[in-house]
């Protein structure tokens, strides 16, 4: 685990960011840890979670993104009252 400083993390967080899609980053403050840094594939593993279809619409880039929803015309079917 890669571990840095807050004040390097506020003057080069490009670099921490990248780090982070290595593995976790530890950010320490006063030589104390503070926060762990990890991309959001690491910690969707670590929680057990997935993105939702309304989070990955909302991303940034996601208008370009064509879409082709079937139609499902045989879900329904009438009822049977007798």
């Amino acid at each position: 685990m890669k571990t840095i400083s807050s004040r390097d993390f506020n003057q080069h967080p490009s670099e921490v960011k990248k780090a982070a899609d290595q593995g976790p980053v530890m950010i320490t403050k006063r030589g104390k840890p503070g926060h762990i840094l990890l991309n959001v594939e690491a910690y969707q593993k670590l929680t057990g979670t997935r993105p939702k279809i309304t989070e990955l619409l909302a991303m940034p880039g996601s208008e370009d993104i064509d879409l082709e929803v079937p139609r499902l015309d045989d879900l329904a079917q009438p009822a049977n009252f007798s």
